[in-house]
């Protein structure tokens, strides 16, 4: 056989060995080494922001502010003062402290932003633990122990070992976590683009009703124009008010896991204001490696 021959065989051999262990990973990876947890207050939506872009919060926290509402920002404390090609300019000290007088949660998303699958599971479990430590050492945050897979990149090995250190460790695997939910893998979905993914925002929350479920959504930037993994302004506006509509209640990471009897180790529940949600409309009660082009 010639040697172009060989080299076409290798690379289909090696095309089919990356398909089956893509595909062990979306199959396999949410049964094994699950810490579960049962919802007992569905339907709710919580809208998170990863990395993040000064606009996540500039933009998109005041948005759910105007509702009345909270998010949960998985922060990779490396990150501040940088700017990234795609979303700008990462947050700043000072955004870290105003989202939490916002009644915002501040979430840890390892430290130097690194992937679960290109680092060796002790590596990146230390990545993990000096990311949220270097934020708690940081006088007046309160930071909690949950947590989002940097890229969405987990494998079985860094799913058993960072769900021993967090409270929940949130992915990038799409669908709604219903009442039984895997704290170690939580799933959520992109919530990117313009408000031509209205109907797909709201088809998800028809699905979230019907299970009674716990509806994640992820994003980055939050401006005009938005980056390919961020969202327009009008989008998450839009996303927050079908919600509401639904009478959704709307809760950060945080607040979910404690009204199902998780309540953090960090002490962050007790000092966050409560969130709020709207029990139909109007009225309040008080309560950058892509995988299948996921950016997280």
């Amino acid at each position: 056989m010639s040697t172009s021959g060989n080299a076409m065989d290798n690379d289909f051999a090696r095309s089919l060995k990356l398909r089956d262990r893509e595909w062990g990973r979306r199959h396999w990876l949410p049964v094994v080494f699950r810490r579960t947890m049962r919802l007992h207050t569905g339907p709710i939506v919580t809208f998170t922001f990863d990395d993040f872009p000064r606009t996540a919060y500039t933009v998109g926290g005041a948005i759910l502010k105007s509702f009345g509402a909270s998010g949960t920002f998985y922060t990779a404390y490396g990150l501040m003062n940088t700017t990234d090609c795609y979303s700008g300019d990462q947050f700043r000290l000072d955004d870290l402290h105003c989202l939490i007088a916002d009644g915002h949660e501040l979430a840890s998303h390892t430290f130097h932003h690194v992937s679960g699958r290109d680092t060796s599971p002790p590596e990146f479990v230390q990545d993990v633990l000096d990311g949220r430590t270097t934020m708690q050492s940081v006088p007046g945050l309160s930071v909690s122990d949950n947590f989002a897979y940097p890229f969405g990149a987990v494998t079985a090995a860094t799913k058993r070992a960072v769900g021993k250190i967090m409270l929940s460790c949130r992915s990038t695997y799409r669908g709604v976590n219903r009442p039984v939910v895997d704290l170690n893998l939580l799933r959520a979905n992109p919530l990117y683009g313009g408000t031509e993914q209205v109907s797909m925002v709201r088809k998800l929350l028809c699905r979230n009703q019907e299970l009674g479920g716990w509806l994640i959504f992820y994003t980055h930037d939050v401006q005009n124009p938005h980056s390919r993994y961020g969202c327009a302004p009008a989008l998450l506006e839009l996303a927050v008010k079908a919600a509401l509509e639904t009478s959704m209640k709307l809760m950060t990471v945080s607040k979910v896991l404690a009204s199902a009897g998780k309540p953090d180790r960090s002490g962050t529940d007790r000092s966050c204001p409560p969130d709020r949600h709207v029990e139909g409309r109007g009225q309040e009660v008080g309560d950058k490696e892509r995988i299948n082009t996921t950016h997280a």
